[in-house]
């Protein structure tokens, strides 16, 4: 008896461990499985995070590079428009050597030259013996072009009023034209004044339509205001032009 009970005893034992150990397996297979869930689990929040977030990023980064694209292209654009608007036209300027001048030219029109070689043929002039016209070519240039003069001509009136060297009483006063009031000439305050008055004077009044001195744009033209009484005025203003030239 004692033989079979000590038996059975031990059978009971090992059933309960093999019981033990089956339950201990399964518990062991669930735990795997569950963290093995949630590594995957975590893993595929993770991944949708993510995701979620590159679309995020894509969607605000998008319209920011379309917004700079955008810009970018009307800045272009309105650069572009700017640019064509404040575009100067060319000017194609002629040499010295192909100025033409006659005496029934048009006395509105430019020479054509630059201003760099207008100051050249300025310096060049061998009947300016008092540097006047050398030392005030680029003050002449612009303003003939201000007033639409022509520049020899300008030039020329001045020496046949003043003299190429420019007499005491014109330079004194500043005045380079033979402008009067009361019977004598008028003072301006400088050389640039006096030049800018001559040159308005003779846009103005006598080679504008609707001058109180206007009847043409020729030498011709003006002497019937500027010297009425002269018969040699044109003669000497073209002479003094082409001096210019020479």
């Amino acid at each position: 008896m004692n033989i079979n009970s000590n038996s059975s005893d031990g059978a009971l034992k090992i059933k309960e461990i093999f019981i033990l150990i089956i339950i201990l397996v399964i518990f062991g297979t669930c735990v795997s499985l569950y963290n093995a869930n949630t590594i995957e689990v975590a893993t595929v929040v993770s991944d949708n995070s993510n995701t979620q977030m590159e679309i995020q990023v894509a969607s605000i980064s998008q319209p920011t590079v379309e917004r700079q694209f955008d810009l970018s292209s009307r800045s272009s654009g309105e650069r572009t428009i700017e640019e064509v608007a404040i575009e100067e036209p060319k000017v194609e300027y002629i040499s010295i050597d192909e100025i033409e001048i006659s005496r029934d030219m048009d006395l509105t029109q430019r020479c054509g030259i630059s201003k760099e070689d207008f100051v050249s043929l300025m310096e060049g002039l061998r009947v300016d013996t008092s540097g006047f016209f050398a030392e005030n070519a680029e003050t002449i240039y612009d303003l003939c072009e201000e007033y639409e003069l022509n520049e020899v001509f300008f030039c020329g009136l001045i020496a046949a009023e003043s003299g190429w060297n420019i007499s005491s009483n014109h330079r004194n006063k500043h005045n380079y034209i033979s402008m009067m009031s009361g019977g004598s000439l008028i003072r301006y305050a400088d050389e640039y004044d006096g030049l800018e008055a001559a040159a308005k004077l003779l846009h103005n009044k006598y080679l504008s339509e609707g001058g109180s001195c206007y009847y043409g744009t020729t030498l011709s033209c003006v002497q019937r205001r500027f010297c009425p009484n002269s018969s040699t005025w044109v003669g000497l203003v073209y002479g003094c032009m082409k001096q210019v030239l020479k």
